[in-house]
């Protein structure tokens, strides 16, 4: 009995600290004198309350930037701080850089002696930026992600997606027996994939170092090792760009998706190129709208054969007969 006695008491006096606790910041936040709601004039440096006036607090500390800027380019040029961490460089940019320019901040040119002095110091820092082999493993398959993602004009997301991606692959030792562009490449063919911004393998094998055959192993094999969800790819995804190369008129883009859903409600699209379903339902809907655009010209946007275009083509136009006639 005493035990249930003493374990109430304590449960009471841990509430009741609880209460005070909740009570005395309740009070904090408002006016000692009416009750009423306390506001902060960062202008002056004081909390005030709304209601009456009263002055609660003076003299605050004012933890903001003590210049001031009147629009957006002049507070980026009065800014003291760097630029944002990024998984795209190997430290996340956070080493330094030391220009290429041999110039100093007044923009004069250096002396001889300084120049080789600069020259020594970009070297070391070079070296010191990359300390061990995992390092250097990491900046160059970055790098080759930056240069393939700008050659196909992929954003800035997918490419940090990518970067994200091979670190996971690295961390997890998914590299020995592979090679670094391998990877890189199917990182990158991955989170275009995710992005719902894909590029099917020729376009990637064409600015890639290594093999079509090799890209799509190796990233069966980092999906599966790193359980990456990647719906399959839509061929709608691919209709503005196409549309886009060709300078077709959003008319013919909106063609484009009509007989794409068209071609999914009937199951056409089932076990085929997404690729080529959509350059056929571009070229298709160009001669719907009287925009005429030449099979080979869609194959060179596209990167497939025309004899592809041609039979997505003739089946694309059988399914939206077939639903017009019923």
């Amino acid at each position: 009995m005493s035990e249930n006695v003493r374990t109430y008491t304590a449960e009471h006096t841990d509430e009741t600290e609880s209460e005070a606790e909740t009570e005395s910041a309740d009070e904090e936040l408002r006016c000692p004198e009416c009750g009423g709601q306390l506001a902060t004039d960062t202008e002056h440096g004081e909390t005030v309350c709304v209601d009456c006036g009263l002055v609660v607090e003076e003299d605050e500390i004012d933890r903001g930037p003590e210049w001031r800027a009147f629009d957006s380019k002049e507070k980026d040029s009065k800014s003291r701080v760097g630029a944002p961490t990024t998984n795209m460089m190997h430290d996340k940019g956070l080493s330094t850089n030391i220009g290429w320019q041999d110039k100093d901040a007044y923009g004069k040119s250096l002396s001889s002696r300084q120049r080789e002095k600069m020259q020594r110091l970009r070297t070391w820092n070079e070296r010191f930026r990359t300390r061990d082999s995992k390092e250097r493993n990491l900046k160059q398959a970055l790098g080759e992600i930056d240069r393939m993602a700008s050659a196909l004009g992929l954003p800035d997301n997918v490419r940090e997606t990518a970067s994200v991606i091979y670190r996971r692959a690295l961390d997890e030792d998914l590299l020995p027996g592979r090679s670094i562009e391998g990877v890189s490449t199917s990182s990158l063919y991955a989170a275009a994939r995710q992005a719902g911004t894909p590029r099917s393998l020729d376009e990637i094998s064409a600015v890639s170092r290594v093999e079509k055959d090799e890209i799509a192993r190796t990233y069966r094999y980092v999906v599966r090792e790193l359980k990456l969800e990647i719906q399959p790819a839509d061929p709608e995804s691919y209709v503005p760009r196409f549309a886009s190369d060709l300078g077709l008129s959003d008319e013919a883009e909106r063609r484009a998706r009509s007989l794409l859903d068209t071609a999914k409600s009937q199951g056409i699209h089932s076990g085929k190129s997404p690729v080529g379903l959509a350059a056929a339902a571009v070229y298709a809907a160009s001669l719907l709208v009287n925009e005429k655009v030449t099979q080979s010209e869609v194959s060179d946007v596209a990167n497939i054969s025309e004899v592809t275009i041609r039979n997505r083509y003739h089946e694309l136009l059988e399914a939206e007969d077939g639903v017009a006639l019923n």
